[in-house]
């Protein structure tokens, strides 16, 4: 498919990727959009230097009148497929500026050497000259020239229509010189010069060609580096696949290409394989290391029922997987979908560039003319009025203007996949900057979403109250409990069960039964063994006494889970579990602290188990929300808006889907559901609640980027046009200084590139 269908109806818009040849600068990138947008229905979003648009259509409108569109315009367009990069058309044209920079820098070397030093000069230099720059200001600036024509044909005007038509001024005037006067250059060195001789330009018409294409080469491969992160992200995929199939009765491997496997198939991972598909593992036991997606360095054990996300890498065991999602469906697909979403949007700062440079243009041609009008009417001198308005032309040209947002987008939003963090859009960007609380959700967030053993509690009962008939010591009602506890999958079952093996082998469990959400009960070792809450007891005909009842409601007036222990219906003790809090949640809190942002936790749980939490991680007490339901997270984000905070959301689950989209800014754990994902404007793929604060720190880094390259950028045409137009630069100059501005800017850019490390 070369769309993307938006669920609903077959009336609402699709999204359609197209590759656009021919763009140079922002001006280009205002134009394309402003046509695109005058089809009935159509929104477009033009990037420079991904030289793309991601356009919004509806029904009524196909790919080709898109198409159409572009072309009429003036630039080359067609529709992106999704497995095409288009590195090919990147790399013919990065190779052809090579050999046009080249041919420009050999000819034009002698050019200026000639044209400036009088010792080099010989009779009739000036003829040389004009031979050697014909060939700079024709072939090597065909880019500018015909980008020039076919704006003009379109009534419009670019970045290429000022230096087309500065250069051409300046070798055309030369050449009139030089053929209005054939002895200009007769003699040479200093000879027969005098002070009133016409000057030649053929230098500054070489020169400003060189530095210019200069500046477009390197800009060239700083936008190609910039954009290496999403490419590698989108080749972490394993080629290839060993997938099981039935011969003859017989399971026997055979080797496909990974994009050919459909849900269903099970295929063998074996040690240091790349897994190569979403999957859940059928077979086997490993660690997987997914630090290619996540950025987190620990590997994560998996065993059979656990799932496991293509790209990732098996480091130890042999793994079994069935393949679960497929092709464009996959985690990594969904990551490059995203990334690729957030290169192709524009931040609200950027719309300010874009109408500035839609008028720019032809307000620097009007104030070329006026400086060349009124040196020649103020000053009389025809030279000083020429090198001044074509210096105007030059030092004007908006290229840094044009590469200010989408250099830093593009790179800030391809370190963050590296580093597993997705940003869903450039506007996101700027709701970082203007956040002041963060709204933790608990569980999965905060804390693991595990539940662990903390104590194990013996009770004897009082003087005259029933013994139990068996072992009433810590170890043997942990031993007991985990035995009967084993033949159940409840969480907290699960947990006691993992726990008391630690220490040995558990006996078995007869006549085994139990009730959702209950308890459990069972025979072992001879003895009935009950273990539960306290309802699952009183069904049981068990009654705690009144000490043990304190006892056990004093444990969990910390903030625990408490289950009973009962050996032959009399009470052994019980035993204390809790959420264990993830490794890195505190440090996590005192960096979104560092960052100005208030942190406030937000839990189903009650409030003792809520403050546990907080007091472990280093929230306040007075900023716990505790015993929320999944409505009354929306009403507590409401609550916080209205108190005059703006609000980030972080969570996990389907039950904070509805929250994080109410958030002024919702941040969904990668490990998470798909809904969170698709609620929030940020992901991070990762299971660490540090990486949310990194998210938000790489994204208001992005954002101080792209507003320091527009500064930089406006702020290079404001001085350098009025010293221009005063005669106080020189061409020559004007053109370095007019490329160097380009490649500073993108550079800026790239340091995006070693955030995090």
């Amino acid at each position: 498919m070369t769309t993307q269908q938006i669920p609903g109806t077959g009336q609402e818009p699709r999204v359609v990727e197209l590759a656009i040849q021919g763009m140079t600068c922002a001006s280009c990138v205002g134009r394309v959009e402003r046509k695109l947008g005058k089809l009935d229905g159509v929104e477009a979003s033009v990037n420079l230097p991904l030289e793309s648009a991601v356009v919004r259509v509806p029904a009524s409108v196909s790919d080709q009148d898109l198409i159409d569109t572009v072309v009429a315009t003036g630039y080359g367009a067609h529709v992106v497929h999704p497995d095409h990069t288009g590195d090919d058309a990147h790399d013919s044209t990065a190779s052809l500026l090579g050999a046009r920079l080249v041919l420009a820098a050999v000819l034009s070397v002698p050019v200026l050497l000639i044209s400036m030093v009088p010792a080099l000069q010989f009779p009739d230099w000036g003829w040389v000259v004009l031979a050697l720059a014909l060939p700079v200001v024709t072939w090597s600036a065909w880019p500018f020239h015909r980008a020039a024509a076919i704006n003009a044909r379109h009534l419009s005007s670019t970045m290429d229509t000022l230096v087309s038509i500065g250069v051409t001024a300046a070798f055309l005037f030369s050449a009139w010189q030089l053929f209005a006067d054939p002895a200009l250059t007769r003699h040479g060195g200093t000879e027969g010069m005098s002070m009133d001789a016409p000057s030649l330009y053929f230098e500054v018409a070489a020169v400003v060609v060189t530095f210019l294409l200069l500046g477009r080469f390197l800009e060239a491969s700083a936008k190609r580096r910039a954009g290496n992160a999403l490419k590698s992200l989108l080749s972490l995929g394993a080629k290839e696949a060993h997938v099981l199939r039935t011969v003859d009765g017989e399971r026997t491997e055979v080797t496909l290409p990974a994009d050919t496997l459909i849900p269903g198939d099970e295929f063998v991972v074996r040690p240091g394989e790349k897994i190569a598909t979403d999957g859940v593992v059928t077979e086997g036991h490993s660690a997987v290391d997914t630090a290619l997606l996540t950025g987190e360095s620990i590997p994560v054990e998996v065993t059979p029922g656990d799932a496991v996300t293509g790209a990732t890498i098996n480091t130890s065991g042999r793994l079994v997987v069935r393949a679960t999602r497929v092709g464009s469906d996959t985690v990594l697909s969904s990551m490059g979908r995203l990334v690729s979403q957030a290169q192709s949007g524009k931040a609200r700062i950027a719309r300010l560039a874009d109408r500035i440079s839609a008028v720019f243009v032809p307000v620097v041609l009007v104030l070329a003319i006026l400086t060349f009008v009124l040196w020649l009417v103020l000053a009389g001198d025809l030279d000083a009025a020429f090198t001044a308005s074509v210096t105007v032309l030059v030092i004007a040209c908006p290229c840094a203007l044009g590469l200010a947002t989408p250099t830093a987008l593009l790179t800030g939003t391809g370190r963050g996949a590296q580093l597993g963090i997705l940003i869903r859009g450039p506007q996101v960007l700027e709701d970082t900057r203007t956040v002041d609380t963060i709204v933790l959700d608990k569980t999965g967030t905060v804390t693991t979403g595990v539940m662990a053993v903390d104590d194990v509690v013996a009770l004897a009962g009082p003087a005259g109250a029933p013994a139990p008939s068996a072992e009433v010591s810590a170890a043997g009602v942990l031993r007991l409990a985990g035995a009967v506890e084993a033949a159940s999958e409840h969480p907290i079952a699960r947990a006691i069960a993992r726990h008391a093996a630690a220490s040995g082998p558990l006996p078995e469990v007869h006549h085994f039964s139990s009730a959702p959400g209950g308890g459990v009960r069972g025979e072992v070792d001879g003895v009935i063994v009950t273990a539960g809450r306290a309802g699952w007891l009183d069904r049981n005909g068990i009654r705690p006494t009144d000490t043990e009842t304190a006892a056990f409601e004093t444990a969990e007036d910390t903030g625990v889970t408490a289950v009973w222990v009962a050996v032959d219906d009399v009470v052994a003790g019980f035993i204390t579990l809790s959420d264990t809090v993830k490794d890195g949640s505190a440090a996590a809190v005192g960096r979104l602290r560092r960052l100005g942002l208030r942190p406030v936790l937000l839990t189903g749980d009650n409030r003792a188990v809520a403050l546990r939490v907080a007091a472990a991680v280093g929230i306040d007490a007075s900023d716990v929300r505790a015993g929320v339901t999944p409505e009354g997270k929306v009403d507590a984000i409401r609550d916080l808006q209205a108190a005059g905070a703006t609000v980030a959301m972080a969570g996990d689950g389907v039950n904070d889907a509805a929250a994080l989209a109410q958030a002024d800014l919702g941040i969904a754990m990668g490990s998470g559901t798909d809904v969170a994902i698709e609620a929030a404007d940020l992901t991070v793929m990762g299971n660490s609640l540090e990486q949310v604060a990194q998210a938000i720190e790489l994204s208001r880094r992005t954002l101080g980027t792209i507003k320091g390259n527009l500064f930089w950028a406006f702020f290079y045409n404001a001085v350098g046009i009025p010293v221009a137009a005063l005669g106080l630069l020189n061409p020559m100059l004007a053109g370095a200084a007019m490329a160097a501005s380009s490649v500073l800017v993108v550079a800026n850019s790239l340091r995006l590139r070693s955030f995090g490390r």
